[in-house]
């Protein structure tokens, strides 16, 4: 079957809605108007996206006329908040300092290939392309609200598509990433990434004037900053095989300056590289926590929420994606890795119960999440990507979807089914008041489900 390359026209078309994508940052679960773009641009394609409803996102099935596996290409949607970016939108803070507008554009150019002339010959099955929110996993409070209004049950995006049935028979899912790679190479892969517990720590104190009565107060926001403290001297005890990463941030730390704080909020990930290595660590933080709050007579709340899993990349998709690159773009261009990236993703809980793999693409310059960042060649981030994408999708259904049949039968999910998994999530999902003061002085402690 012949390789899919785009055509000078279709190149315009693409780095147009970059373009367009780039100036139109929205955090996650806000991407309306990213949604309405790419929509549109699937729509001039001659597809009808299906959109997701209350949330931001779409998906678009390509059938192939023949039966066979489907294969999910995925792009993303959301931005980060980085104020001190110069091209931020200067009203919310967002920019698209990770490169996710790329993603989408991508999964377009991808649609736009497989619209040439005889695209399909020899393919069966389905290629299902999704644009997806909520990536980042940002702005928790505004994630917790939206929990509680019932529009969502998970945090991150896939997490959400895949508890609405967007995910029900695809067998597979392919993406690549905007990165930085060194000079000709257009593609990196590598075994996965952490996975993370998402928290949110409510410290209660008694206000009091700050100068003439600090006797009359509890200080919630001491207790949070001996909180950090405790939680710091832990990290001597972080094994280095477990990749553990605790990054807190105080989002509320007092209203007055003349007055004790009464309500202190801490955010932070605890990331880690596996299953029980999350747990653990979690449990030690929240311990740390806990006890903090009762050292200063402060009262504790703890939200922890289900954050993603970690990613394992199917050994036998990064094979099918390096096979991709090196055919169009020669074997310098592709570099593949047995290491683990220490960042999270939820396509990290699609790899729970599916074969998936992320690859990384060229095009961009700057420090991922950082002020600076930018895609300074939008045809190397968007282009090369996109063929590699759709010569992955021909080789996994081309010969009856030999490929994708082996490696969805061969694959061995951490979860036996959908349900199996929500369940696991769920553990990790609980409020808690942490710090009960007994009626006899003592004081309990709790910080685990």
């Amino acid at each position: 079957m012949k390789q899919l390359r785009l055509s000078d026209e279709q190149k315009a078309g693409v780095l147009s809605l970059e373009r367009a994508l780039w100036h139109t940052p929205e955090t996650g679960f806000r991407e309306v108007k990213s949604t309405a773009i790419l929509a549109e641009a699937f729509r001039a394609l001659g597809y009808e996206p299906v959109l997701a409803g209350e949330i931001p996102g779409f998906y678009v099935d390509l059938d192939t006329g023949r039966p066979g596996p489907t294969v999910a290409v995925l792009g993303e949607l959301d931005a980060l908040l980085v104020e001190s970016h110069p091209e931020c939108d200067h009203e919310t803070g967002a920019v698209h300092a990770c490169g996710h507008h790329v993603q989408g554009t991508i999964i377009a150019a991808v649609a736009a290939l497989f619209r040439n002339p005889d695209a399909l010959d020899g393919l069966c099955g389905r290629i299902r392309f999704m644009a997806v929110p909520a990536e980042e996993l940002i702005e928790i409070g505004y994630r917790e609200r939206l929990r509680d209004e019932g529009i969502i049950h998970y945090f991150g995006g896939k997490m959400e598509f895949l508890r609405r049935g967007f995910f029900d028979g695809v067998d597979m899912a392919l993406m690549i990433h905007a990165s930085g790679l060194p000079q000709g190479v257009k593609l990196a892969l590598d075994a996965g990434y952490n996975g993370c517990v998402a928290k949110r720590a409510i410290f209660r104190g008694r206000a009091a004037h700050a100068g003439s009565s600090p006797q009359g107060g509890i200080n919630a926001l001491y207790a949070a900053t001996t909180a950090l403290s405790a939680a710091n001297a832990l990290r001597e005890t972080f094994v280095d095989s477990g990749k553990v990463r605790f990054h807190p941030i105080i989002t509320e730390g007092g209203s007055a300056v003349n007055a004790i704080p009464d309500r202190v909020v801490v955010e932070s990930y605890v990331r880690g590289v596996s299953v029980d290595v999350i747990r653990t660590y979690n449990r030690k933080i929240n311990r740390a926590f806990a006890a903090s709050a009762a050292a200063i007579g402060a009262s504790l709340t703890l939200c922890d929420s289900a954050g993603y899993f970690p990613l394992n990349d199917d050994p036998a998709l990064i094979e099918v994606m390096a096979e991709s690159m090196r055919e169009l773009e020669g074997d310098a261009s592709v570099i593949v890795s047995t290491g683990r990236c220490s960042g999270c993703t939820d396509l990290g809980d699609l790899s729970t119960v599916m074969p998936v793999v992320q690859g990384v693409g060229p095009g961009a310059s700057g420090a991922c999440h950082g002020d600076n960042f930018v895609i300074s060649d939008p045809a190397a981030a968007c282009i090369a990507p996109a063929e590699c994408l759709a010569r992955a999708v021909q080789k996994l259904l081309g010969d009856g979807g030999r490929r994708a049949r082996s490696i969805a039968e061969h694959y061995k999910p951490l979860f036996a089914s959908k349900e199996e998994y929500y369940a696991a999530a769920d553990e990790f999902t609980f409020t808690i008041d942490a710090v009960t003061y007994n009626e006899d002085g003592t004081v309990s402690l709790k910080y685990m489900k």
